[in-house]
């Protein structure tokens, strides 16, 4: 099992996908917490580095968690998203190992890893996707 937390941010019916350099399927943003982080702190560091821009205090709120077979792993290895929605203040931008930003949906499934697409499909069935 990997377990690996994630921001979900929802606009226009699209959800915000990240692809790394040398990557060919974009995931949700995020990454693994460091010893001792909480959620919170461990997603607005990755947040922060991934994306240069900052989560907003208190606007942090839990949007599900979600499985599925980890891409470039053995059959039967799992990632598990913890997925949190947030406010966010800056400019979006690509930053260390992120090599592009993509607003995706349902259209989009077969450019997504196997965990963002289960999380696509989640809120498409939930009415919160165009």
């Amino acid at each position: 099992m990997i377990d690996k937390l994630a921001w979900l941010r929802i606009e226009k019916g699209r959800v915000l996908c990240a692809r790394s350099h040398g990557k060919h399927l974009y995931y949700l943003p995020g990454g693994k917490r460091e010893p001792g982080e909480s959620d919170e702190a461990a997603l607005r560091r990755e947040v922060q580095e991934e994306l240069t821009v900052s989560l907003v205090d208190g606007t942090l709120r839990p949007a599900g968690c979600f499985e599925a077979q980890a891409d470039g792993k053995a059959d039967g290895v799992v990632v598990r998203l913890t997925c949190y929605e947030a406010d966010y203040d800056g400019t979006l931008q690509p930053a260390a190992e992120i090599a592009e930003l993509a607003w995706l949906g349902v259209d989009d499934l077969a450019r997504c890893s196997a965990a963002a697409r289960v999380v696509i499909e989640a809120l498409a069935r939930e009415g919160r996707l165009g």
